[in-house]
């Protein structure tokens, strides 16, 4: 069913005279959005079904003056509106829907992501390791005889991130053509992570976590894994988003496992978010004590729950998705539309509704700081009355970051403030392109030239680095 505690959300969250519209239209639009797709099993086939209407054009075009309505009341940044009016483009439609039917030809969304990478002929292992608070968390390799790199994707996704995109662009697909040996992580929570040794998924206390513990826990667990499965003493690390976010963490919060990351690339880092751009993410924001009312142990325990997956069923799936998107950002000039139905084959991953709080309270505050429990219950667990920063300073890993100028989630200003208590950054590189977005490091068209190009300039150029007494700039 459709995630009804999104939708309030998004309606509470604009209380002008556009939100007051919207109130009397969103629950008609959805009605005939849901009335128009009829009974489908499958969330491929019920975008295709969307697509190959009118209704692709009516919902891409309401789902716009939804953004822009909560852009409005929260007087997000001028960029939104022009990001999103250039999507709904009769030409650019065009193109959208031509190139998703191709994708839709392609057997890719029906296969596994093991599946996925045995067809383009990569040989691929699964693996399981435990942490130390009970949670079984999957594993994927693609074996190489060079050094060893580990994928950690972002919200709500899965190791799934790295391969849908194709041989041509998917990050972990390129890495393994270079000779690396590649592991991808599955964070608690996920598709490919949903087992405990003592609790169940069925159970609030399953869901009881955030970043933070995914980052002390799960990434600890993976990379000592993977280090012992391979004999090696270090391993360079990429992450995306969150898969960023949990990084920062393992190193402030266990700064031994600094010794064991040779080098770190950040895509889209996500540490400090005050200025995200998001307009849903800065709609829940600006309600007084909605987020408040999240952290609460009464809140907690009302939502703790998986957020997104595949229980919902195919609409629910489709939804989430369309979340997603609207609240990372898209633009059809650089989606590559082809892949847009294996994304659908394999998202949502799943993800705790305390992750997207802990991401909601670093806007709010402006710091990047452990999850914020209230007063009280601070007191009981940090023995403060507001929750503790993470000690980046604690980072002494190698790092480099990628970002760019229109991404809504890690937003250029709170890039330069994560450089500013990095110590030991050795390179960035912000996209030339002026409509990157925050997925378009999964589902973006020539990922080959646009990241990889740079990034393996970054992860053989980290031994100059090591090398020299000064911070090389390339």
């Amino acid at each position: 069913m459709i995630p009804k505690l999104l939708i309030y959300i998004v309606i509470i969250s604009m209380p002008s005279a556009h939100g007051q519209l919207l109130q009397l239209l969103l629950p008609q639009a959805l009605n005939s959005f849901k009335g128009s797709i009829g009974n489908l099993t499958n969330p491929v086939e019920t975008l295709n079904n969307i697509i190959d209407g009118e209704i692709f054009t009516k919902m891409l075009r309401f789902l716009t003056s939804v953004i822009l309505t909560v852009a409005w009341t929260v007087d997000a940044d001028r960029n939104v509106q022009n990001l999103l009016t250039d999507n709904i483009v009769a030409s650019k439609r065009v193109r959208f829907v031509r190139d998703y039917n191709l994708g839709l030809r392609n057997e890719d969304w029906q296969l596994s992501s093991i599946q996925l990478v045995e067809k383009y002929g990569f040989p691929v292992e699964t693996h399981e390791t435990v942490t130390e608070d009970g949670y079984v968390l999957g594993l994927f390799r693609i074996r190489g005889g060079g050094p060893v790199v580990f994928l950690m994707h972002g919200l709500s996704g899965s190791a799934d991130d790295f391969v849908i995109s194709g041989p041509d662009s998917g990050i972990a697909y390129l890495l393994a053509k270079d000779g690396y040996d590649v592991w991808m992580g599955n964070a608690r929570g996920t598709k490919h992570s949903l087992r405990h040794v003592q609790l169940k998924p069925s159970w609030a206390k399953f869901w009881d976590f955030s970043w933070h513990e995914i980052g002390y826990f799960d990434l600890p667990a993976m990379i000592d894994y993977t280090l012992n499965a391979t004999n090696q003493d270090t391993l360079k690390y990429i992450g995306h988003s969150q898969g960023t976010t949990c990084f920062w963490v393992m190193c402030s919060e266990r700064p031994d496992y600094n010794d064991k990351v040779s080098l770190m690339v950040a895509l889209a880092p996500v540490a400090f978010m005050y200025n995200a751009q998001s307009p849903i993410l800065r709609g829940l924001v600006s309600v007084p004590g909605l987020v408040d009312s999240f952290s609460s142990r009464e809140g907690r325990e009302m939502y703790m729950r998986q957020s997104c997956g595949d229980a919902g069923g195919p609409l629910y799936k489709l939804f989430c998705v369309n979340f997603l998107l609207f609240t990372s950002g898209f633009n059809l000039n650089t989606m590559n539309a082809s892949v847009l139905p294996v994304l659908l084959g394999h998202a949502s991953a799943g993800s705790s509704v305390k992750q997207s709080i802990h991401y909601a309270q670093q806007i709010v505050s402006g710091k990047f700081r452990r999850f914020d429990y209230g007063v009280t219950e601070n007191i009981r667990r940090y023995g403060f009355r507001e929750p503790p920063n993470y000690e980046l300073t604690n980072i002494r890993t190698p790092v480099a970051l990628i970002y760019s100028d229109t991404d809504w989630l890690s937003d250029v200003r709170d890039v330069e403030k994560l450089l500013y208590y990095l110590p030991n950054v050795f390179d960035t590189y912000k996209i030339q392109h002026q409509q990157f977005t925050h997925l378009d490091y999964v589902l973006g068209k020539n990922l080959k030239d646009t990241i990889y190009k740079r990034m393996k300039i970054m992860l053989s150029s980290v031994l100059v680095f090591l090398n020299s007494t000064e911070h090389a700039q390339y």
